[in-house]
């Protein structure tokens, strides 16, 4: 229940700051209400694509990791 109202907490976050930011723009109150249902779809659509990216830079930045660690070990025997 808690993570219900955490995610709806933040959609209405992004819907309003959208809505606040493209009226302070624009002045348009219709411009705000279109960018307060697009940013949110616009972020549900490309999360997953900003984590899956992060992942491969975790990724690599692991196998560095671990094949500086493994040239050390190498060099000191």
């Amino acid at each position: 229940m808690v993570t219900a109202a955490r995610t709806v907490s933040q959609v209405g976050m992004h819907m309003s700051v959208a809505f606040v930011v493209m009226y302070a723009f624009t002045g348009s109150v219709a411009l705000g209400g279109v960018a307060a249902v697009v940013e949110p779809i616009c972020n549900v659509a490309l999360l997953p694509l900003h984590d899956k990216a992060w992942d491969k830079i975790r990724a690599r930045i692991e196998s560095r990791r671990n094949t500086v660690s493994d040239g050390h070990a190498a060099q000191s025997l």
